[in-house]
């Protein structure tokens, strides 16, 4: 394996570490109004994803620095042609972050509402926006030869040569990454809580499944339908069978286990559906980082990369602050494991 596509991978990892932690931070927001009716059982879903979600977003962080890095013209080119969509994430982050952390420091029932809308408002927009920037890279943006492009936030819904950020394929992918961390989040608080609370977000992620089981399928097809090439990685290596598999079996562990009361499982296969869909589409990408409407204006991990010596000593300091992360999250999570309860703190 070349330097180019280890970084590939490297990225690729991250995003999905991303989307596997911070994905349960969102979906907990995303039932947090309906799930959780009283103040004390509010506290309990801030306390559950309190102490780690800022940690959690360091992971974005660090994938949006290595992909700086690594690909240089790569970050150039999409960071430019998605600076709206960028700067709508932004703004919503920062209201997350001012949602759970305002709603600490006021004793106002009123502002506590507010401010408990802001985080589940907020938490909802971006699971949506960030599939539907996976549906965006998996379909294609209209790249020209310098390697730029400019996308409208829509056009006319509908496929073209000048498509717009939001489309019917992006809004179904967008469809899907909502519903999947909504369930990805009632898991997680169906861990961490007990009594009617854990009841509830059990009872959320049961109702999310046949649509998570529905638009799994439609996606898949639609991806098929709209970008046929994106099934020619698999034709060439018989190791992307394991996708479909893993896929369809953390779906089918997660409707035996969460009836049954086994949080820790339903979780974990939660997770591992997340894994098998983001690892599937950099699989089926590979080697291209931004395909083009026009296939000859893609770009590569060939023609993005930046320079071998360059990506070589950098593995090595890359490799130091992966180490120091992952202690620093397995100490983090040691820490808060197990039930929450409402008592003395900040949440």
């Amino acid at each position: 394996m070349n330097m180019a596509s280890l970084w590939y991978w490297i990225v690729a990892a991250m995003i999905t570490a991303y989307a596997v932690l911070d994905g349960f931070d969102l979906g907990a927001g995303a039932i947090y109004l309906i799930a959780a009716k009283e103040p004390d059982e509010r506290r309990k879903v801030l306390r559950a994803v309190g102490p780690v979600w800022d940690g959690n977003e360091v992971w974005l962080l660090a994938a949006g620095g290595t992909l700086y890095f690594a690909f240089p013209r790569l970050y150039a080119s999409s960071f430019s042609g998605f600076y709206l969509p960028l700067m709508m994430v932004l703004w919503l982050l920062i209201l997350r972050a001012i949602g759970i952390e305002f709603r600490a420091h006021v004793a106002s029932t009123m502002w506590q509402d507010f401010f408990d809308v802001v985080f589940s408002v907020s938490s909802i927009l971006l699971a949506l926006f960030f599939g539907v920037a996976l549906g965006n890279v998996v379909r294609g943006v209209p790249l020209d030869s310098t390697g730029y492009f400019f996308e409208p936030l829509w056009t006319n819904f509908k496929l073209g040569p000048q498509t717009g950020i939001l489309d019917w394929y992006t809004v179904l992918i967008g469809a899907v990454s909502l519903v999947t961390l909504t369930a990805h989040g009632s898991y997680y608080v169906a861990l961490k809580t007990d009594a009617d609370l854990g009841r509830r977000a059990r009872g959320s992620a049961l109702l999310c499944w046949p649509l998570q089981f529905f638009l799994t399928c439609s996606a898949l097809v639609a991806t098929y339908f709209i970008r046929p090439e994106i099934m020619t990685n698999y034709g060439k290596h018989g190791v992307g069978i394991l996708v479909p598999i893993v896929v369809f079996a953390s779906l089918a562990l997660m409707l035996w286990a969460n009836p049954s009361g086994r949080e820790k499982l339903a979780f974990a296969a939660s997770s591992l559906y997340i894994v098998g869909m983001l690892v599937g589409a950099a699989f089926a990408l590979y080697p291209v980082v931004l395909p083009a409407r026009d296939r000859q204006n893609d770009l590569t991990i060939y023609n993005t990369a930046a320079g071998s010596h360059g990506l070589t000593v950098g593995l090595a300091w890359w490799t130091l602050g992966a180490v120091l992360a992952v202690g620093y999250f397995v100490f983090v999570y040691r820490k808060f494991s197990g039930k929450v309860e409402v008592g003395e703190g900040h949440y």
